[in-house]
């Protein structure tokens, strides 16, 4: 029976990775939904206020650019040749062979600079075309030929285009997706998790698919109370940093991150899904590699630790066991446990596993950076070629005999190894670390120049065209039986209790990968929920406009900011009421649902059931109701008025924004010398000066 339960698990999990890759979007079980249009009020502020709200910001993010691009496509005439030329030059850089780059840039260069050249149309610099022109003379096709054009392509976009794309409805529809993103608070039920395919000292690893996009993803799940049985706080918490030092800027071969979040048991690490096993069992399967298999995986690795290092971490625990392969073949660098950021303090504690330590790991005391990671590799490499590590001599399980050889011994090379493998590994291999290959000033660079690597481009290295040696067999699971891994036994932490001290530990545990969590969604329910969007908001509209509602009535120049807010029903009511509120200067004005601004303004404000004047209000306090964040306003008489925000940004943004307004509005109550009557709907009318000193536009 546990037979049968096995291969059920294997062809539900391989039918999920299937349906993910082909129509990831079909697989999502939850819709996103976006918020409404009115959030670009927030937004906007909260956006402008953390310096969020420039051209290269936006432009840089993924779902900024595709908005930016449909905006000028559809609606900037002078803007679509630029950008055109913009996607050109990006195609351009990504082409694998320099004679797919001299073709393409010659094509490039006849139809976006000659053309225009000829018409004296041409709109960028001197300088651009004389870089262009000499290196194509000598037919010298690097990918960034074409830089001094992005530049200026750019330069031309930031200014009047950028401004008029901020005012447009693709700018609003930006802020809905940056409020979704900024308010994601994920748990299990956000993923459905399929078969184990993986244990380690803490927890386990599963396969599973994000709900709302259908994406298949690795889930590493690290258990709270054996991470307390084991003192093994500082080793989570630090992975979870290191994972985010490295999850940004696309780097094909490291295991990244895309998300962290925890429940009250465990941990969870949401990574890249590497479905075809690790080296250490193909090494098992296949038995020793060729220096040339070799070379592709050194390679490959080699350009996942500089990724590393260029981000000042050091990754500490190099072997094959921790280098998976994806369902292709190619290699990432996994488990990020013992990782270790050298930026302003270098490390000094001797961890890792023996047989790959380099000895001034091994050494206690003794301050390190990057260097242990060459060693490391070195002693990889030549295991790939030999099938053990070169001082783990005769199969020993003695660490510290290993050690000693680590600390003392010079490793002897195989006659059969050709002279530039040599040269390499003793490179690598070398003790003082000041001599070694990688330590002298150019990092990976000095790796990546010598003479084993000539005639590697490494460029089509970094886009993965090389074949790879091994192809994981497609169809398989590639890891070992779910019974084999089999589970922790639950007796270890029958003692163990998790104190409220212990989940503090995790409070900024969770955490969203921006660039990654935008290129998912673009890569699968982007332009549906934007379809979705656009007919729901179609139908609102024409529904308001049959009603004669009247929207933009309170979008005038002391307009601070509006938006739906939720608020407590009066002292008597527990529910929430959805309602819209407009902040001003002097009083805060808030409709329901479905009723008509200017109704509400005549048929409600003589008795003042739906203004708050700054006068009214005592202190602005932030509370909390069942686990949500609330502002609470005290109003004179006892009375209190609690308002609940739909997002963590609307939250930050309404509670700042009214603290400001109720601050400064006290401020020239207590200047005022008197009041001299009431105006419409209950607002005071100060005799000096007019409370209008705060508007949207700064004025």
């Amino acid at each position: 029976m546990a037979d049968l339960e096995a291969v059920l698990a294997d062809v539900s999990y391989l039918m999920a990775m299937e349906k993910s890759k082909s129509t990831p979007a079909a697989r999502a079980s939850k819709k996103i939904i976006l918020p409404e249009p009115s959030i670009r009020s927030v937004m906007q502020k909260y956006l402008e206020e953390r310096d969020e709200l420039t051209f290269d910001k936006i432009f840089n993010q993924k779902i900024g650019f595709l908005l930016f691009k449909d905006y000028c496509m559809n609606e900037i005439d002078e803007a679509v040749p630029q950008l055109k030329f913009y996607e050109e030059i990006k195609d351009y850089e990504k082409l694998d062979s320099e004679e797919e780059r001299l073709s393409r840039s010659r094509q490039i260069y006849d139809v976006y600079i000659m053309k225009e050249l000829l018409s004296c149309s041409h709109s960028f610099s001197k300088k651009a075309v004389d870089h262009v022109q000499s290196h194509l003379a000598k037919k010298q096709v690097p990918p960034t030929l074409f830089q001094p054009y992005i530049v200026e392509i750019c330069d031309s976009l930031r200014g009047k285009i950028f401004q008029k794309f901020i005012e447009s409805d693709k700018f609003t529809r930006f802020c809905q997706w940056k409020n979704v993103e900024l308010n994601i608070h994920l748990t299990m039920n956000d993923f459905s998790v399929h078969r184990i395919i993986g244990r380690g000292g803490f927890g386990e690893v599963y396969g599973c698919r994000k709900a709302d996009t259908g994406k298949m993803y690795a889930m590493k799940c690290l258990d709270k109370k054996r991470i307390k049985m084991k003192q093994g706080e500082t080793l989570a918490l630090n992975e979870r940093i290191m994972l985010s030092l490295v999850s940004t800027g696309d780097c094909p071969f490291i295991v990244c991150m895309t998300y962290a979040f925890h429940t009250p048991d465990k941990l969870c690490f949401i990574l890249d899904l590497m479905n075809g096993g690790d080296l250490h069992y193909h090494l098992s399967q296949h038995g020793v590699f060729s220096e040339k298999e070799m070379r592709f995986y050194a390679a490959e690795i080699i350009l996942g630790l500089e990724h590393m290092h260029n981000r000042f971490v050091v990754y500490r625990d190099l072997k094959p066991a921790n280098i998976l392969l994806d369902e292709h073949g190619h290699v990432r660098i996994s488990d990020l446990g013992l990782a270790c950021d050298f930026s302003k303090k270098k490390p000094h504690a001797s961890v890792g596993t023996h047989g790959y330590m380099a000895p001034e790991v091994l050494q206690k005391g003794t301050a390190y950076d990057s260097s242990a990671d060459w060693f490391s590799l070195g002693c990889m490499l030549f295991k790939l070629l030999r099938g053990h590590s070169p001082f783990r001599q005769h199969k020993t399980k003695d660490k510290h005999e290993i050690d000693r050889m680590t600390l003392t011994m010079n490793v002897e090379l195989p006659d059969s190894f050709t002279a530039e493998l040599k040269d390499l590994l003793e490179g690598l291999l070398q003790r003082d670390v000041s001599k070694r290959l990688g330590c002298q000033g150019q990092g990976a660079s000095e790796v990546k120049e010598h003479q084993f690597f000539k005639g590697i481009d490494w460029q089509q290295v970094y886009l993965q065209k090389y074949s790879p040696p091994l192809i994981p067999p497609r169809g398989e699971v590639n890891a070992a039986d779910a019974f084999d891994i089999g589970s922790f036994d639950e007796e270890d932490t029958k003692g163990i209790k998790l104190l409220d001290s212990d989940q503090e530990l995790y409070k900024n545990f969770p955490l969203v990968i921006s660039e990654r969590w935008q290129q998912e969604v673009a890569e699968t329910v982007y332009e549906a929920v934007n379809l979705d969007t656009d007919k729901n908001e179609a139908r609102k509209r024409a529904k308001n406009k049959q009603l004669g509602h009247e929207e933009d009535y309170a979008l005038g120049k002391d307009c601070i900011m509006h938006g739906y807010m939720l608020k407590l029903g009066n002292p008597f009511l527990t529910q929430w009421q959805r309602r819209y509120f407009y902040l001003f200067p002097n009083r805060v004005e808030w409709r329901g649902e479905g009723e008509s601004r200017w109704l509400n303004h005549f048929k409600k404000h003589k008795e003042g059931q739906n203004l708050l004047t700054m006068e009214q209000i005592v202190t602005v306090e932030e509370t909390q109701i069942k686990d949500k964040k609330c502002i609470l306003l005290r109003i004179k008489g006892g009375k209190q008025f609690v308002l609940q925000c739909e997002s963590d940004p609307e939250f930050v943004q309404w509670k700042k924004e009214l603290t400001e307004a109720f601050t400064e509005a006290q401020k020239l109550l207590r200047r005022a010398p008197k009041v001299i009557g009431k105006g419409r709907a209950g607002v005071v009318e100060l005799s000096k000066p007019p409370l209008t000193h705060r508007n949207s536009n700064g004025l």
